[in-house]
């Protein structure tokens, strides 16, 4: 009898809307753990056609016990070919049944995994299917197939998945069974490729990042057997490490430490600073997990490794933590990739003109023009191909992960481009965006920022290579949004300071409401929470009204639908947040009954700000040196959460000096600006200025967009022009630094990195504060450079400011520059020189004021 076409089923109704069905001459391949996982599916599959009297056909030639049998299925037909035989018998014995039977049929085969042990060869398992599988499509037939999965190299799995029509990876996690669809031709859904959990028949899909890499955290590329595909020196060395540890010799202790040494240098650190800390968190054990989710092979860079770090030291210092953590399951993508890439792309020797001072700016535009067109070599895309399918339409975050990177004295905050991969549309659409956010990162090492970065700190012509971390971006689906609960960024080490009662040494976390990126950019006119970790409930805000104007309004989150990352209003997207994250993450304004984000139940009502605070010490203590971290935190039930820490570097604090700073001693009329209760932030000092650069808000805010970037350009070529070795303090309006030219002056850190202190002045608006710039890569430059970070608020009661002091002196900006554009600007900046021994400026952390005074 022929098939029914229009009756297809796997006889699993929820596997079959997942899948969308199923279509005349579909393989099926179950990629499962066990064979009782498979037969779980097999079974269905045989009772649907049998049911409905079509024929069934079950290859019988495994030793594992009978998936089917003749007594439950009627006129089922069971072939035994014996594979021990050989390849050529096996096969013709299979595909003569196959004629047999003729068009249409349901089949099911034993499992593949066993034809290697009576082959020895995985590519005769793929040459197998690669016969079998096209034979079956030609018959419009139905055809199950199993294997185990992690148990095959690339020379099984490449044919297999190339030649199948269906591939499930299937996994039973403590009982509950899930399926995570790799592949389904010819079809498509926006949830398909997701991880989906069985509930009674139905198959619903896993949104939650925690779930999902807990699930998932296994490598799509490496068996856990060691069986390292490729047989060269790097895949030897990982193969041996791992023979060493599952088989100790009397002197097992020396080779565990040789090993370990050994891998520690071949793919996770070579610097001085970092390896003690590496040999003491990262055991044998830890070096061939990374080792397995390593593309490409050298180095895994400074991000991967604090990362990775953090998790160790948090795991061996205070296992309950791992409570709390979210499960990564990132990969690496090795330093040596970036260098083939330079290599057979062209770029090498124009790269290398970088290192030379005089040269490195001229050559960069046309070596990131060369960059973002190369091409990669095909084993490469292969494994970037296979992670994809391992992630499936999870979206991930492609972040630079540099040698120099997130060491000790330059952390490069924000200098290298992160990529944010929606991951969403075809799996060729997904593997070009993708192969896109590589090429843009590995361009940004040559962006003007990271190079001028690197020139002012003398380490031009250090090795400069470009690993990368690919992570499952942390956070959950709300409708057609994904993002995580809570971000932000967390310093051991509190440098601000806004109270008595706080802790500088408790540390301090800045968050947010949605993606980090709001956390650590300042890009438009929003703010964010910031929470001393001993009180966490004492704000910088005085009253309701200032805490409810001053609270975050706009959510960085994932538009799956546009496939890309957007901004929106937190009331546009109020009916997406759930009952839980509402009652923890907002409180109700009881004027206007409307909702805004104040973190206040999660600060209340959970263990999180205890668990942020023995985090960042554990981790201070491990390093011995104060730390900053970026993390998210997703809900998994109501009340419950996991934390992901994403990244770990060494945060260069300096400790306060005593500042005995007298208001009343101070000579009113020689006083430029005073705060009794400002925002202070950076360690106590005195500065004796040489130069202050103003610029004043009534003359710079009617400016046109393109006046306010040559303003800030202005200001950079000013600090360019000058001796390096003049103290400079600049002030002005709104927030230093910003991309949004109506919020502040939009100069580039490397434009200002010589300034001794910046004074923000709130003067840009009647409802506009500058957003306190901690935890953002704006503030992780001002800290590493030790550059004093004010805000200034003229109208807040007992402040003083006299910009008239600096306006009445003469102008020295045309002696430094003097072109038409300087020219145009010179109502705008006003250069004051100053005499040293005579002018000071105080400032007072932990007290919170300052004063600036002139001769």
């Amino acid at each position: 009898m022929s098939i029914d076409h229009a009756n297809l089923s796997t006889g699993i109704g929820g596997l079959d809307k997942i899948i969308r069905g199923l279509l005349p001459g579909d393989n099926i391949v179950f990629q499962v753990p066990s064979i009782g996982d498979y037969l779980r599916f097999v079974r269905p599959y045989a009772e649907f056609a049998s049911d409905r009297d079509q024929k069934l056909v079950y290859f019988r030639f495994a030793s594992h016990a009978p998936l089917l049998d003749a007594g439950e299925y009627p006129g089922i037909q069971i072939n035994t070919p014996d594979p021990a035989e050989g390849f050529e018998p096996f096969i013709s014995s299979i595909h003569s049944a196959i004629k047999k039977n003729g068009r249409g049929g349901y089949y099911v085969f034993d499992s593949l995994s066993e034809l290697t042990d009576k082959w020895y060869s995985d590519r005769m398992l793929g040459n197998f299917f690669m016969l079998t599988c096209p034979y079956l499509l030609d018959m419009e037939a139905l055809a199950y197939f199993g294997i185990l999965r992690q148990e095959h190299s690339h020379n099984a799995l490449h044919p297999i998945h190339n030649t199948a029509q269906v591939i499930l990876d299937v996994y039973n996690s403590e009982g509950q069974l899930y399926i995570h669809p790799l592949k389904v031709q010819q079809r498509y859904s926006s949830t398909m490729h997701m991880l989906h959990r069985e509930e009674e028949g139905n198959y619903l899909p896993v949104t939650n990042s925690a779930l999902n890499s807990r699930i998932l955290s296994f490598s799509p590329f490496q068996s856990e057997s060691g069986s390292y595909e490729d047989k060269d020196m790097w895949n030897r060395n990982f193969t041996q490490a791992h023979q060493a540890l599952l088989h100790p010799t009397p002197d097992a202790r020396r080779q565990e430490a040789f090993h370990t040494d050994r891998l520690l240098k071949m793919a996770v650190t070579r610097d001085e600073r970092f390896l003690p800390l590496a040999r003491q968190y990262f055991s044998l054990k830890d070096l061939l997990t990374i080792g397995r989710r390593i593309i490409g092979t050298g180095l895994i860079g400074g991000k991967s490794t604090g990362m990775l770090l953090a998790r160790a030291m948090l795991q061996k210092k205070d296992p309950a933590l791992s409570r709390c953590l979210e499960v990564h399951d990132s990969f690496y993508v090795g330093s040596d990739v970036f260098y083939t890439y330079m290599v057979i792309n062209g770029c090498w020797w124009i790269r290398h003109q970088q290192k030379e001072i005089d040269t490195f700016l001229s050559v960069a535009e046309y070596a990131r023009r060369v960059i973002l067109t190369g091409q990669f070599p095909e084993d490469i895309i292969r494994k970037f191909s296979d992670m994809l399918d391992y992630f499936g339409q999870s979206p991930i975050i492609v972040r630079s992960s540099s040698l120099l990177e997130d060491n000790f004295g330059n952390a490069f905050s924000g200098k290298y481009e992160s990529i944010f991969c929606p991951n969403q549309g075809s799996r060729e659409k997904r593997l070009e965006n993708l192969l896109t956010a590589i090429k843009t990162i590995y361009a940004s090492t040559l962006s003007e920022k990271a190079l001028q970065y690197r020139a002012h700190l003398g380490i031009l012509d250090k090795d400069e290579q470009m690993p990368l971390l690919i992570q499952r971006v942390s956070g959950d689906l709300h409708k057609n949004f994904f993002f995580p609960a809570v971000a932000g960024v967390g310093y051991s080490y509190n440098p601000y300071v806004w109270d008595r009662e706080i802790d500088p040494e408790s540390g301090v976390i800045r968050i947010v409401y949605g993606m980090g990126t709001r956390a650590v950019d300042r890009s438009d006119e929003d703010y964010t929470r910031v929470v001393a970790l001993n009180a966490p409930e004492k704000r910088p805000e005085t009253g309701m009204d200032e805490i409810r104007r001053y609270s975050q309004r706009r959510v960085d989150l994932l538009d799956l639908e546009a496939n890309q990352l957007v901004a929106a209003e937190y009331q546009d997207m109020e009916e997406a947040v759930s009952p839980n994250e509402k009652s923890l993450l907002t409180s109700l304004e009881r004027e206007t009954q409307s909702r805004y984000i104040s973190f206040t139940g999660l600060f209340r009502n959970t263990p999180f700000i205890n668990d942020m605070r023995k985090i960042l010490k554990t981790l201070e203590e491990a390093y011995t040196y104060p730390v900053d971290v970026e993390f998210t935190l997703n809900f998994t039930a109501p009340g419950e959460y996991r934390i992901n820490i994403v990244q770990c570097r060494p945060f260069e604090v300096r400790r306060n000096i005593e500042v005995d700073l007298d208001f009343s001693r101070a000579e009113a009329e020689k006083v430029l600006m005073a705060s009794p209760s400002g925002t202070v932030i950076g360690r106590n000092r005195e500065i004796r200025p040489q130069r202050i650069i103003y610029v004043s808000g009534e003359k710079y805010g009617p400016l046109t967009v393109s006046k306010k970037h040559s303003t800030a350009r202005t200001i950079g070529r000013v600090m360019k022009n000058s001796d390096p070795s003049i103290k400079t303090i600049l002030i002005g309006p709104g927030r230093w630094g910003t991309t949004t030219v109506f919020l502040g002056i939009p100069v580039s850190f490397s434009e200002i990195s010589r300034a001794a202190c910046i004074c923000e002045v709130v003067d840009m608006g009647e409802n506009l504060i500058p957003d306190v710039s901690l935890g953002t890569h704006f503030f992780n430059d001002l800290v590493e450079l030790d550059i004093l970070y004010l805000a200034l608020y003229p109208r807040k009661e007992g402040t003083i400011f006299q910009p008239e002091l600096l306006l009445e002196r003469p102008n020295q900006l045309l002696s430094i520059i003097d072109d038409e554009e300087s020219r145009d600007l010179e109502d705008v900046v006003h250069v004051v020189d100053t005499d040293p021994e005579k002018s000071l400026l105080a400032a007072d952390l932990i007290n919170q004021h300052y004063l600036l005074s002139l001769e």
